[in-house]
């Protein structure tokens, strides 16, 4: 900046004003300075202007997996706003493990961030943290318990309500489920909905039918497997999101078995894939992209100094139809009096 002033023959004050829009500058001068700074090449310190005001310009990113399409379609809304609104997007991706999550809670404290948003990882101890009350955080798609700050999230119980539903309609009550690790609250509500849809068709669900995974490929094709061999084995599945149909699908494969004659199959997410698998996925479609626009818009909210009480958004689902379902084998052709939400399809 002294080199800046000395160029344009104008005070260090005059450069910052300029640089920062922190007070009005004459047009004449202000072009000139700005200039001069095109002509030295300089560069403001982001680093330096953090520590000055206690806050940069870079907004914190948390995820757990961002080699999981949905949560690159969420940083994908997040960083679209941020950069909008001249904030730029430091994204730390945590493997799923709660001591990375912490580690990198640290850095983005010590840089300075404007504020956070935070996917926690299964066994996360964000929701103990402690946050100052000033300083912007948003919780997406998988909620803490207890947590008390603002969040986004989509109605994980009635998308599978919505699925589950979908399968009874066609006939099936021997309905298996994978669903993915408990300890987190998506999966959770998931299992809800999927148990909520067959209590009201007065089906008792064995435990079997029951399959706790994770929300991968991997989870998938090994629980797949578990529910073959039940017998009798289910005529549909309900996999608690689309990595874990993608497993599903190839455990039917290798198993000499067809989707959706054999075994119907319903996924949750509906990501880009979904629609080009073999068959196409009949999935419930949750909407990543608009999650993160919506989580970024919540936090600049914060950091420009909103102060009203914390927002717990819930972002509806919708049910794709697709190639996936069918009647089981030797059912009636007949209409069955179970009531389905509202499908795309």
């Amino acid at each position: 900046m002294k080199d800046v002033a000395g160029h344009a023959g104008v005070s260090m004050g005059t450069v910052s004003h300029v640089i920062n829009g922190s007070a009005h500058v004459r047009e004449p001068l202000r072009q000139r300075v700005l200039q001069t700074i095109r002509d030295l090449g300089y560069q403001p310190s982001q680093l330096a202007r953090g520590l000055r005001r206690n806050q940069s310009n870079i907004a914190g990113m948390i995820v757990p997996d961002i080699t999981n399409p949905f949560f690159t379609a969420v940083v994908r809304g997040a960083e679209d706003i941020f950069y909008q609104n001249g904030l730029r997007l430091l994204l730390c991706n945590t493997d799923n493990d709660p001591a990375k999550e912490l580690a990198y809670w640290h850095d983005l404290q010590s840089y300075r961030t404007a504020g956070l948003i935070l996917i926690p990882s299964v066994n996360s101890q964000m929701g103990s943290v402690h946050f100052e009350r000033s300083f912007p955080v948003v919780c997406l798609d998988r909620l803490p318990k207890g947590w008390e700050r603002d969040s986004i999230a989509v109605d994980n119980t009635a998308g599978a309500e919505a699925a589950t539903s979908h399968l009874l309609s066609l006939g099936h009550r021997r309905i298996g489920v994978i669903t993915g690790d408990m300890k987190l609250a998506n999966a959770v509500n998931r299992l809800e909905g999927f148990r909520a849809a067959m209590r009201r068709a007065d089906i008792e669900v064995e435990p079997e039918y029951i399959q706790e995974g994770r929300f991968n490929r991997l989870s998938g094709y090994e629980k797949m497997g578990v529910l073959l061999r039940l017998q009798p084995r289910p005529t549909a599945v309900f996999a608690s999101n689309d990595l874990i149909a993608l497993g599903v699908l190839a455990a039917l494969r290798e198993n000499g078995l067809r989707c959706p004659e054999d075994i119907s199959l319903v996924g949750f997410d509906d990501l880009e894939f979904s629609e080009f698998t073999l068959p196409a996925l009949t999935t419930v479609s949750q909407p990543g992209y608009q999650m993160g626009t919506k989580g970024a818009a919540l936090l600049l909210k914060r950091v420009n100094g909103a102060a009203d009480p914390p927002q717990h958004i819930v972002l509806p689902t919708e049910l794709h139809l697709r190639q996936s379902t069918a009647r089981p084998a030797g059912a009636s052709s007949r209409l069955l009096s179970i009531t389905e939400p509202r499908v795309i399809g």
